[in-house]
């Protein structure tokens, strides 16, 4: 017996270390406040499990121009690459998440302005990338980051007004394109969704979604959907829309799926899914909330389970691995209101806020975006 527990105790001993030393990471871009001096901007990794003794603190910060404006992190499809997109200096850089130290490099992208949103092929030969101050798309080759296409608004098709979001389905060879907002000028916004042959860059119909002005913001195809299903929100108007596949007529079936007045949330912004894919995640920056719903039953009617407060500005999410915590970046480019700076912790068994990240906050900055590092990271719909 005595020998028994001995070998027990040596046993924790051995695994002491690891206990104490567990973390889990994540990436955020930051920038200083408005009219702060002197501006800087950034990007922090910070740990974010609840459950470490390093919780909430910064392990290592990589610099960034100070008029950058950096806005979204995305990954490439074997998580060696990530590419930060911005609104001012530069539209885009790039990370080899495979070297050490972490360095961050420019990417040469001069049709490009005010740089939003990107997607990969799964063959890690291309990206898209939607510029909404030029009002077109860029194609890059995703191993020399070169552009080897620009698809471009015309006066024909009239397309691609401030692109924003955009979703690439590979299987029907399909890309949705929004429409949102004037990147100065908010009362012009858009109210259409453009789809395009991936394959060619073909510009194939526009389709109008909600009312006029309604500036569709996010695009995201549902995961191993058949049919082929996408969800695109409606930042002005406060609306999800789903946009299924009608395969004998090559084209999307765009309907209304959820209006967030009815819990009194505005502007929806971020479109997530758990791992089974029968849970959905969406962020609405004022007041700031993280709504869950269950869409095990229906897609194109999602049941909401429960919206639950953040702070102002709820906009990107990470989840840990395991999928118990979800991780919300509550900072949507500075706006009144929608600015909080924090991180909200949400524990998904209890449903509820358990903890609040304020590290980059207290410190004068707000965070922009937020990525699982590499180890972590889980999205498949991004």
């Amino acid at each position: 017996m005595k020998k028994t527990i001995t070998k027990a105790l040596c046993s924790l001993m051995l695994l002491a270390p690891f206990a104490a030393s567990a973390e889990i990471l994540a990436m955020a871009n930051y920038e200083s406040q408005p009219n702060q001096t002197p501006r800087k901007e950034g990007i922090a990794i910070i740990d974010v499990d609840p459950n470490s003794k390093n919780f909430g603190k910064i392990v290592q910060d990589l610099p960034l121009p100070p008029d950058a404006v950096a806005h979204h992190i995305f990954y490439n499809k074997d998580l060696s690459k990530a590419y930060i997109t911005a609104l001012g200096n530069g539209p885009l850089r790039v990370i080899n998440m495979k070297q050490e130290p972490l360095k961050v490099q420019d990417i040469s992208v001069p049709q490009c302005q005010v740089a939003e949103d990107m997607v990969f092929t799964s063959d890690k030969k291309t990206w898209y990338l939607t510029c909404m101050g030029s009002s077109n798309v860029i194609v890059g080759d995703a191993q020399t980051d070169k552009v080897k296409d620009v698809i471009a608004a015309n006066e024909k098709d009239k397309f691609i007004k401030y692109p924003h979001g955009i979703g690439l389905n590979e299987d029907i060879d399909r890309i949705m394109v929004t429409s949102t907002v004037h990147p100065t000028n908010l009362s012009d916004a858009g109210d259409s969704v453009t789809v395009i042959k991936a394959s060619t860059g073909e510009v194939l119909s526009t389709h109008k979604v909600g009312g006029a002005g309604s500036s569709t913001v996010e695009a995201v195809f549902v995961p191993h959907s058949s049919p082929a299903m996408a969800y695109v929100n409606t930042m002005f108007e406060g609306k999800l829309w789903v946009a299924t596949w009608q395969a004998n007529h090559d084209t999307f079936d765009f309907k209304p799926a959820y209006d967030f007045a009815d819990i009194k949330q505005g502007v929806p912004l971020e479109i997530y899914f758990n791992q089974e894919h029968d849970k959905l995640f969406i962020t609405t920056a004022k007041p700031g909330a993280l709504n869950i719903f269950d869409v095990s039953q229906s897609k194109t009617q999602p049941k909401l389970i429960k919206s639950i407060p953040t702070a102002g500005g709820a906009h990107h999410v990470v989840f840990t691995p395991d999928e118990k915590y979800a991780i919300v970046q509550n900072s949507f480019i500075n706006l009144p209101e929608m600015d909080d700076g924090s991180f909200s912790v949400i524990d998904l068994q209890k449903m509820e806020k358990i903890k609040t990240i304020d590290t980059l906050k207290n410190q004068g900055f707000k965070p922009n975006c937020i990525v699982m590092m590499p180890k972590w990271h889980t999205d498949d719909a991004h």
